[in-house]
């Protein structure tokens, strides 16, 4: 049932956390033609052109985080019903080779993997340059991202010369940038862009001969780990109070959206740009590694100071084991 925008407009993580004019990488009104896979890609998956040497230090300074506002219509409707229980899957994470809790986001100065595994996501969207944020999880092809799945396919159009730059410093690419080969999401994102399934993913090319997981690590995961657990989230928020210069996080006690989603609930002030990022659970301050439960999605805007991110279940699972094979 629709409802009026005012009444349950949203942000997304990549926009702004508050209400207020989009900026400049909002969405157009007029909704893009869908974008056609390529031969021989299903309609999960998509194969981003990627122009080398597209994204310099200065295109990357200055691309708009990617904020969206979510159609109230879209997913605004009582939650299904609870499915039965799912035993808890666990990807353990990969080594490189050679606890406060604040209330809202600050810069990570703690160091370890995270440092490494977590990046910005460029992209090009309706012809404008933008940004969210990433993470490298342990696969078995060693090139895997995960981010949201608005920061790989929105309105219809799958995103276009898509990198992922771990270690993202203020226009520097510490550990190069790797390109997307192959982008994915869950079913339910790429069928209607339904809110609780956010979940986007980027198989990357090697980069001089190396895999992601080789040079960078990579975190790992934990689908069906269940609610109500203590979170860390990582992103490079790039709207206002924050320039995505830096890896920014929050952490706390983590509930259950009690609206209209059926996402992690997390108090946190981090703004656009930031989606896609990590959150772990059983995150370790001194090795700076997790197991990954979801990433930064979206926030309501009467509501602002809290990040919601999607429950990594079955359709999660089932959209990351379609990346492993591509």
């Amino acid at each position: 049932m629709n409802r009026p925008r005012t009444a349950v407009s949203v942000l997304l993580a990549a926009g702004a956390l508050v209400a207020g004019a989009l900026t400049a990488a909002t969405p157009s009104a007029a909704t893009p033609a869908p974008v056609s896979p390529a031969p021989g890609v299903t309609a999960t998956s998509f194969k981003p052109q990627h122009t080398k040497g597209f994204w310099t230090a200065e295109r990357m300074r200055s691309a708009a985080p990617l904020d969206l506002v979510a159609a109230p219509g879209a997913w605004a409707k009582a939650p299904a019903a609870p499915a039965a229980p799912v035993a808890p899957t666990v990807v353990r994470p990969t080594t490189a080779s050679p606890m406060s809790f604040p209330q809202a986001g600050g810069p990570w100065t703690g160091g370890g993997a995270v440092v490494r595994t977590s990046g910005r996501v460029f992209f090009t969207f309706q012809g404008r340059t933008a940004s969210c944020s990433g993470d490298s999880v342990t696969g078995q092809n060693g090139n895997t991202v995960i981010t949201a799945g608005h920061c790989v396919k929105y309105q219809g159009a799958w995103h276009t010369n898509w990198v992922f730059v771990p270690a993202y410093d203020n226009g520097n690419a510490p550990y190069g940038q790797w390109s997307a080969t192959q982008t994915f999401s869950t079913d339910q994102w790429v069928a209607s862009e339904d809110i609780n399934y956010d979940v986007g993913l980027a198989v990357v090319a090697p980069l001089n001969g190396q895999k992601l997981s080789s040079v960078v690590g990579a975190q790992g995961i934990l689908f069906n780990g269940g609610y109500n657990k203590a979170m860390y989230a990582f992103g490079f928020p790039a709207a206002a109070p924050y320039d995505g210069s830096k890896l920014i996080h929050c952490s706390g006690n983590s509930g259950k959206d009690f609206l209209l989603s059926k996402d992690h609930s997390l108090g946190c002030n981090m703004t656009g740009g930031s989606s896609g990022g990590p959150w772990f659970q059983g995150f370790s301050e001194a090795t700076g590694t997790g197991l990954q439960v979801s990433v930064n999605s979206f926030g309501y805007t009467f509501l602002p100071n809290r990040m919601f991110g999607p429950y990594f279940g079955p359709e999660a699972k089932a959209a990351y084991d379609k990346a492993q094979t591509a």
